[in-house]
């Protein structure tokens, strides 16, 4: 099965968090604005300090604009841990595909790989745990939060690979996210391009965890 296809290719947008806006072009690229300038906000003095007010003054917009599409800091968060989080999925996809992994294994890596990648290219891509403070909001029948990447990654290695899909799996790869949370958290915590110790631990890490439940895997034929 295509890498494509085996991860859900319809995630969560963050059309629950903005406020409603005709579709139409100016539109997008001025709310792309928005969140490019919360993005720098993010990065320049983290998430809890930021405020509508400073996403305004980066972005050049009136405050009235900023609310035309998100009612509070909050949405702003939440809609920019959302792009970043389709924006990450799609940096997997292209990793993957790039790669060519013979194993489910070296999947993973190329996973970990991508997320390397975001946080030295993506500004404010520290967003994506943002749900471990406010929890994010449901998208049709699917959390958009805890156990999300663990999901979609399963689905990846099931798909693709021939593991099976079950509780098991997804615990343990969450397990896998909650380590490549923390260890490229604190290896990015001043910023790109990254100490490169602790990401060559976080692949070490998350790659030992899962061989000691699932063996070392065969690759492909």
């Amino acid at each position: 099965m295509p890498v494509r296809r085996s991860i859900n290719a319809d995630g969560p947008t963050s059309a629950s968090v903005v406020r409603n806006e005709p579709v139409q072009q100016r539109s997008a690229q001025r709310l792309d604005t928005l969140l490019d300038a919360a993005a720098v906000v993010v990065d320049e003095i983290g998430i809890d300090r930021i405020t509508t007010a400073m996403v305004a003054e980066r972005s050049g917009a009136s405050i009235g604009t900023v609310y035309r599409y998100f009612p509070d800091r909050v949405a702003v968060l939440q809609a920019l841990r959302d792009r970043a989080v389709l924006r990450f999925r799609e940096r997997v996809i292209e990793e993957i595909q790039a790669a060519e992994p013979p194993s489910w294994l070296e999947a993973v890596d190329a996973a970990l790989t991508a997320s390397v990648a975001m946080y030295r290219t993506e500004a404010g891509f520290r967003i994506v745990r943002y749900d471990d403070k406010v929890r994010a909001p449901f998208v049709g029948d699917e959390e958009f939060g805890d156990g999300y990447f663990a999901r979609q990654l399963a689905q990846l290695l099931s798909g693709t690979f021939g593991m099976p899909e079950s509780d098991d799996l997804i615990f343990h790869l969450e397990v896998c996210v909650e380590i490549g949370n923390a260890l490229l958290g604190r290896a990015f915590a001043d910023g790109p391009p990254g100490d490169e110790r602790f990401i060559s631990e976080t692949h070490s890490a998350v790659r030992d965890y899962l061989v000691g439940h699932y063996g070392e895997p065969e690759p492909r034929g």
